[in-house]
């Protein structure tokens, strides 16, 4: 195991997010394009969603039941281009018994945007 330290972690910023939108990257068979809630605006005030591509869609076929949770993200990686489209964060999860993504989520509904500390 490599060690991180502490002042390295502290950069890193996790937030609670609520998937508002969720479909299909095309011509693949693994990636979701998923708008995420952070409570955050554009330079006019007006609520703006973040995109962020995850490799879920195989574990999750009905992707809709996605919508509405609360799940955590990384929300400062440096921006990626995967299959045309920018991801602008990491979803949270570990690996089920069976091999399914377990999303890391809050016990209760927290306000979104939410940061962990």
């Amino acid at each position: 195991m490599e060690y991180v330290k502490f002042e390295e972690f502290k950069k890193m910023d996790i937030r609670v997010g609520t998937i508002r939108e969720v479909e299909p990257v095309p011509e693949t068979d693994k990636l979701l394009r998923c708008q995420i809630d952070f409570n955050e605006v554009d330079v006019e005030g007006n609520p703006k969603l973040r995109q962020i591509i995850s490799g879920i869609h195989e574990y999750y076929p009905d992707y809709q039941v996605l919508v509405g949770k609360q799940v955590l993200y990384i929300v400062n990686l440096e921006p990626r281009k995967i299959k045309g489209f920018d991801s602008n964060g990491m979803l949270m999860a570990v690996d089920g018994l069976d091999g399914r993504p377990i999303f890391l989520t809050p016990e209760v509904e927290v306000g979104v945007g939410s940061r962990i500390h």
